[in-house]
């Protein structure tokens, strides 16, 4: 029997978050400690297994409501099903699909609610396995469209381009959302993509805390709103979000760590001024910086990333975000 094993790994947003859903520009990279995989086998029904993500049975009512908080009321179930069901409407008219079922399962690794992408992650790991089954390929370009079509119009999940695009890359991504660079393919809603050299990059580091964390659409939802309602500062900040990851995408091309460093630690202060952020999540940036490091939230919040000189300023970082309750971890 053939088994499909694919994975998607975990991301952060390095500069011009949270503007990828607000025709902005961002640059991401991958976290190679955290991923999603996806197992899947010619089966004689469609089975999908459940993980232990999406469990129902637990020590008491608080261990019930914790599990609700970070995985939602159906686990990672839906994600699996939602795709599924997308990618057959998307071969519907351009493909034909053979009529063998499979059983398919997933696993994570990628800590939840902490904007580290891991229910995409989940996503794109099982439209992977579902091109290798039916020995099809979708263009790179399209399938990270493909993916948030699941989140957005099967699940009603908020959010932008960024996270799918360079989970599906597969490496660093400068990505661009404006207006002019939007077009249709397939149907599908896509931005400009560039890969950019991961050993163009300076050493970075990841820390998160899932004890401050919270699901992506409590913040998206609140921003969105304001956004559409024309809110002024929340507008202004979108624009400057994407002039700031135009600079950071020049300072990575052309080896200024500084300057990379000091725009994104200019990319939290930003975001800080139009949002109230929690003191939990303020502390592990603030901690950061004072080692010399800059920081920002990798994502929704709970994760920060940044950038570091050398050894002596991780192994810093490393104790005092860990005093605080963070893992941390070297991302490059």
């Amino acid at each position: 029997m053939d088994v499909i094993r694919r994975r998607a790994y975990a991301r952060a947003g390095l500069i011009g978050n949270p503007s990828d859903g607000y025709h902005g520009k961002t640059i991401a990279v991958l976290v190679p400690q955290y991923f999603a995989e996806v197992v899947l086998y010619e089966w004689e029904d469609l089975e999908i297994v459940p993980s232990q993500d999406d469990q129902s049975r637990f020590q008491s009512i608080q261990d019930l409501a914790t599990d609700v908080q970070l995985h939602g009321y159906y686990g990672g179930i839906r994600l699996v099903k939602a795709t599924i069901k997308k990618f057959l409407e998307y071969c519907e008219q351009r493909h034909s699909l053979h009529n063998r079922n499979f059983s398919i399962r997933y696993e994570s690794t990628i800590p939840r609610a902490v904007g580290m992408a891991g229910s995409s992650g989940i996503i794109v790991a099982t439209l992977r396995a579902l091109m290798d089954f039916y020995e099809l390929e979708i263009p790179l370009s399209v399938q990270p469209s493909l993916v948030l079509s699941v989140e957005r119009e099967e699940l009603g999940i908020q959010g932008g381009l960024q996270d799918r695009v360079v989970q599906c890359f597969g490496q660093t991504v400068y990505m661009d959302f404006s207006q002019d660079a939007m077009h249709l393919e397939q149907g599908l809603e896509c931005g400009q993509y560039e890969a950019l050299d991961d050993s163009a990059m300076p050493p970075l580091y990841l820390a998160y805390d899932q004890s401050v964390g919270e699901p992506t659409e409590v913040f998206h939802n609140n921003l969105r709103s304001r956004f559409d309602r024309g809110e002024s500062d929340v507008v202004t900040a979108m624009h400057r979000f994407a002039d700031l990851t135009e600079q950071a995408r020049s300072a990575i091309l052309s080896g200024d760590h500084l300057l990379l460093s000091q725009l994104i630690d200019e990319n939290f202060d930003l975001r800080q001024s139009i949002c109230q952020l929690p003191t939990g999540q303020l502390r592990m940036i603030e901690s950061a910086r004072r080692l010399g490091a800059s920081a920002k939230f990798a994502g929704s919040g709970g994760a920060i990333v940044g950038t570091y000189t050398d050894s002596s300023m991780y192994s810093q970082l490393e104790s005092e975000l860990a005093a605080i309750g963070c893992c941390v971890h070297k991302i490059n």
